[in-house]
Parts: C-alpha cells; structure tokens; sequence
C-alpha cells in the first residue's frame, strides 16, 4: 500500500545489515581472497572455525554455494546422499545436487523433516556393484520445511552413530545452526563437533549482507577452497563481506536470537486466537511460524492480500504462509504486524468448511 510502512517478515535472509557493519565494510583492510590475502577473510575465517569447533572454514557468497561445495567435497558423481524429503537442499538449491554434484538423493522417514536413525539404518544397503555408493548422511537443523525445528541432540547422536557404523560422512545444513543452539540451550559446539562438515549462513540471524561458510578439518576445506573455484566461486577483495561476519560475532548477533524465537512464539499465539486461521503454537520452536490459511482461501490470495496491508510473509502453497522474526522484527514491529493480519483475515470471507483455529 502506497504510503505505509512494509513490515518484512518473509525471511530472516530480510535482515539489513547494523551501522556497524556499513562501517566495517568501508574500513575493512582488504586483499585478494583467492591468493589468500585478504586478511580480514582469514581473520573471519579463523574467528568462524574457532567458535563453531572446527579446524578451518572458507567464506563462500551463499548458502546455496556453501551446500553445494561441501557436497561437490563429500561426493563424487553416482554417490548416494542420504536425506529428508523436506531438505532445504532437495527444495530450495535449484536442483545443484542432480545437476552439478550428480549425485543420487535417498530420501530417509524423518519427523519434521529430522530424520530418524532407526530409518537411516533401515535405507543404508550393503556394497553392491548394482547400487549407488553410499557416501554422505545430510542434516537440516534448524528445518525450514520442518517449521524451524530443532533436532534434538539425542536425536542427533543417534544419527551420527549410525553414520559411523557404515562409513558414511555427515553434513550439517547449518544455516541457522545458532537458532537451533539457542532454542535447546546448548553451545553450538554441541551440535557441530559430530559432523565432519556444516555451513553457516550470514545473511540469516547474522544479518550480513551477503555470505555464508563452509566448515570442517583443514584437509577437507584445502579439497573445498578447489570445489568453490571450479563453480566460480572465487573472490578478491571479498574483505568487504567478512567484515560483516566479524561484526556479527563480535557484537554477540547469534546470542541474541532468543528474542527472535520469543516473537515468533508470541505472534504464533495472537494469530492462533484469529478465526480462519490455524496454528500449530507448540511446534514454534525457533524463529518462523507456519500458518494454515486454507480456511480463507489459497496461500497466493492470502500473500497477496497482505502484501497490499503492508506486510510481507512468505507464501507456503497450497495452504500456508510462513512468517520469519529477526533483527529488525521488534515487539512493536510484531504487533503491528498482528493487526495488520487480523485486519485483512477480517475482510477475507471464510470458505466453506474451513477451519476456525
């Protein structure tokens, strides 16, 4: 709507970056990152292994490209990838798996898209020339498709267990690792040191502009600094990004991410209590909330009508929408956005058998 203010809760990736960041990056020493010298992405480099528990790290320019680098490291065309049918990287990564990596996805039972180690176990098969290679198991947490769910730790072992009994490797999609972190009140270094690689996305609770990282033993990021330039990844004066990765750890951006997760609880309890829409207000475990629209009509006209309200969610098709808090998401932000909802369900007629929460 022309004249209102737009309030952004399509994705925590909507996050700008702080004043601190602005200046970091204009001041930021730089040099050629793919001679390696730049030295403020070896300084975020070596910041980023240390916190996470890992040996070494590499800066790549998205979380895509960092999922992809560290599958093209893992695999080699032909291998199989064990994972939910609900992964980030099945759905959202425009298919890179099948088209650049080659390798063969077998999709695990998994319960909010954590998949289940009795279910691994179950999937894996013996050598066999007639098979794909079995080669890597591939973790979400916290889940996109899962409603921003965590998995819980038992949970996780028990995978990573299985892994290792039938030599596979394990990769933790990690992009919003310090949500998950923080949501079981665990150090991140919990949920990493069982995973031979993961990723970090900036963009997202970090709110940096741009990048994401790639992490694992010195050896493993030595054969993934080769497998970003093969994709064109590589950079020069990319300092400017790491300085907003430096800016985000040292300004404590993910020990914050708690007040994101509280917001999203608290909007997942006002709109509950609005007719025509459904939440699942328990299964709020982090920062998104996923709401049944279908008593109002499709996902589309929904995210439609409320883009004309002012506000932005993510469409989730046939029948939900997805709203993300982060950074610039206040307590006032929420409740406006509430109201906005509420305004635009109101002047929605219900369909016929729809479902009042």
């Amino acid at each position: 709507m022309p004249g209102v203010d737009v309030i952004n809760v399509r994705s925590d990736t909507q996050t700008l970056p702080t004043e601190r960041m602005r200046r970091a990056m204009a001041e930021a020493e730089l040099g050629d990152e793919t001679y390696g010298e730049d030295p403020t992405v070896v300084r975020l480099e070596a910041m980023a292994a240390e916190r996470l528990g890992k040996e070494a790290a590499l800066l790549v320019i998205s979380g895509t490209m960092a999922n992809l680098v560290a599958m093209l490291t893992h695999c080699r065309p032909s291998d199989e990838v064990f994972l939910d049918g609900e992964a980030h990287v099945l759905w959202y990564e425009s298919g890179g798996l099948a088209s650049v990596a080659g390798v063969v996805p077998t999709v695990v039972e998994g319960r909010r898209g954590q998949i289940l180690p009795d279910a691994l176990a179950h999937k894996i098969r013996p050598p066999n020339v007639h098979y794909p290679r079995g080669r890597l198991v591939w973790l979400e947490n916290t889940h996109n498709r899962g409603g921003g769910s965590v998995m819980p730790l038992e949970q996780q072992r028990a995978v990573e267990e299985v892994a290792r009994d039938h030599a596979l490797a394990v990769h933790l999609d990690g992009a919003r690792v310090f949500n998950a972190a923080i949501a079981q009140d665990l150090p991140v270094t919990e949920l990493t040191r069982g995973v031979d690689s993961l990723i970090v996305d900036l963009t997202k609770g970090l709110s940096c502009p741009l990048g994401a990282l790639v992490l694992g033993s010195r050896e493993f990021i030595a054969e993934a600094r080769f497998r970003k330039r093969v994709l064109g990844g590589g950079m020069r004066q990319a300092g400017v990004i790491a300085a907003c990765g430096i800016v985000a750890f040292d300004d404590g951006l993910a020990e914050r991410l708690g007040e994101d997760h509280r917001r999203a609880r608290w909007i997942a309890e006002q709109l509950a209590t609005i007719p025509g829409l459904a939440v699942d207000v328990s299964g709020v475990q982090t920062n998104m909330v996923y709401v049944d629209v279908s008593g109002l009509g499709s996902s589309v006209e929904v995210v439609v009508a409320l883009r004309e309200e002012g506000v932005l969610v993510s469409d989730r098709p046939p029948g939900q929408m997805r709203i993300v808090t982060h950074l610039q998401v206040t307590d006032e932000t929420a409740e406006e956005a509430v109201r906005r909802i509420a305004r635009v369900v109101e002047r929605m007629p219900m369909r016929s058998g729809g479902r009042p929460s």
